[in-house]
């Protein structure tokens, strides 16, 4: 099992990660627009999620183990001024160990789930 040194996380709608499980790749939508797919450690979920999927419906939250990730990850600078983990590269699905649901509050803003928190 992972742990939280190793784990890095996506967040991505739900019909987007069931077409990856049927060909066992993740591209996610910013490996061809930006040539990486965007990551990030436990303590940026929230804040990612916060601005970029607010009332957005049908999120999952992807448990990655980078170790088991084949491209290369790079940690780069973002606009918010902290390093993210980028994946250069299509993500192979057996390097996801876990799935869960990732819903917004109702006033469409978010909170860490509890499945992170016990990782800690």
């Amino acid at each position: 099992m992972s742990n939280m040194n190793t784990t890095i996380f996506h967040i991505t709608q739900r019909q987007q990660w069931q077409q990856a499980k049927n060909i066992a790749i993740y591209r996610g939508d910013t490996l061809d627009t930006e040539g990486f797919i965007h990551c990030s450690k436990a303590g940026q979920i929230v804040k990612v999620a916060n601005i970029f999927f607010p009332n957005q419906q049908d999120l999952i939250l992807l448990f990655v183990d980078s170790d088991k990730v084949e491209p290369e990850i790079r940690y780069e600078e973002a606009e918010i001024g902290e390093l993210f983990p980028h994946i250069y590269g299509e993500l192979n699905i057996d390097a996801v160990y876990k799935v869960i649901d990732f819903e917004a509050r109702e006033d469409g803003l978010f909170e860490l789930p509890q499945e992170v928190v016990d990782l800690e």
